[in-house]
């Protein structure tokens, strides 16, 4: 599923994927130059962590563009490699400064189904840079 909505000040593309029985859903936000990306999933969204990505030279090769974040999280929660792989993997991708709140929740889940979780968010991440090149955003 993928809707594109304009303003004049604010883009917005809402985005979601399934695997399973997990579904996570994403809203992109073209603010000026930079980008917002909203995560959740599971029966309980919250904010779980947030993270700011960069662009900047790659250090291994300074023709390619990579991406330094900085992460916050909340106590107790899990969403920290999310917000940080899925920040840096749009800022180096498109070149722009990146904000990324995720909040995904499920009761006992297993280890597998993590890895699970942690793949659709990287499915949604390629999709999200699609998009925004597919629209000129």
């Amino acid at each position: 599923m993928s809707q594109c909505r304009t303003d004049s000040m604010v883009k917005e593309i809402k985005l979601s994927q399934r695997k399973g029985a997990y579904k996570i859903e994403a809203k992109v936000l073209m603010v000026g130059e930079d980008i917002v990306v909203l995560i959740w999933g599971g029966p309980k969204p919250h904010v779980g962590a947030v993270a700011l990505a960069v662009p900047r030279p790659s250090l291994k090769n300074s023709t390619k563009i990579s991406a330094t974040s900085s992460v916050l999280t909340r106590l107790g929660h899990k969403e920290d490699e999310i917000v940080k792989r899925v920040s840096e993997s749009i800022s180096g991708a498109l070149n722009k400064v990146v904000v990324v709140s995720a909040g995904i929740h499920w009761d006992d889940i297993p280890n597998e189904d993590i890895r699970i979780i942690q793949s659709v968010c990287d499915e949604l991440t390629h999709r999200m840079i699609s998009e925004i090149l597919k629209r000129g955003i």
